[in-house]
């Protein structure tokens, strides 16, 4: 049924439709480069151009898509993105379906380089559970801490560049800290701040950076009575 081999194939368009079927003519309105092809378009017909309710749009591999505006680029490939947190190709192949932006692997790449949910999927957490050692699972939440720094990120106006992330190991549930810098203070500070909600974890699982194994942190562990594994 080629309705449902549509679906399967771009289902994210089909979603984004109604979300933006109403701004494009707006920002349009707003842009000043569309609004002197248009007055072009007023005076000179144009194989590559054309207005249809208001709307610019270009002809391109016989596609008829819609002329982006600057302000709108990084919001479109955001809300697209974050559908189904899709690769920078398959981003960019799902844009190009109804979108014309100029340079547009670079928009792209700018809008989701920051993507939390993707950083935390791609990131390596040092070696993984070997058959000899398994580390146990706790059954219950907010007894076990994985945490781990992101970073360096684009500059916060609070100058902080790196995320300190904690992860219940039992409910998966994540606590994301802005912080300037990786360092056994900034992760103790945010570690106590969780602490005054949550109370102290059984234990803590980090890798072997320089702020998990220095004895600020672990003289930490030791006076709050938190086991710290490190792999």
């Amino acid at each position: 049924m080629k309705h449902v081999d549509a679906l399967r194939r771009y289902p994210v368009m089909i979603v984004c439709n109604d979300t933006l079927t109403l701004k494009p003519k707006k920002a349009q309105e707003a842009d000043d480069s569309i609004q002197t092809l248009k007055s072009l378009l007023e005076k000179q017909e144009s194989e590559e151009f054309f207005e249809q309710n208001g709307i610019l749009h270009k002809y391109i591999n016989g596609r008829e898509l819609i002329v982006t505006p600057k302000a709108m680029e990084t919001e479109l490939n955001k809300l697209i993105h974050e559908k189904g947190h899709f690769s920078v190709g398959k981003t960019e192949e799902i844009v190009k379906q109804e979108f014309f932006i100029p340079n547009l692997t670079n928009v792209v790449k700018k809008a989701i380089v920051n993507c939390v949910p993707c950083i935390l999927a791609n990131k390596k957490t040092g070696k993984k559970e070997g058959f000899l050692n398994p580390i146990s699972k706790e059954s219950i939440p907010l007894s076990t801490y994985h945490v781990d720094f992101i970073g360096p990120l684009p500059s916060t106006n609070k100058s902080c560049q790196h995320i300190f992330t904690v992860v219940d190991s039992f409910a998966k549930f994540t606590w994301l800290y802005p912080v300037k810098t990786v360092s056994a203070e900034s992760a103790l500070e945010k570690l106590k701040q969780q602490q005054k909600t949550f109370g102290n974890p059984i234990r803590i699982i980090s890798d072997r950076g320089s702020a998990f194994t220095s004895k600020l942190f672990n003289d930490y562990c030791d006076e709050e009575k938190i086991q710290h594994l490190q792999i």
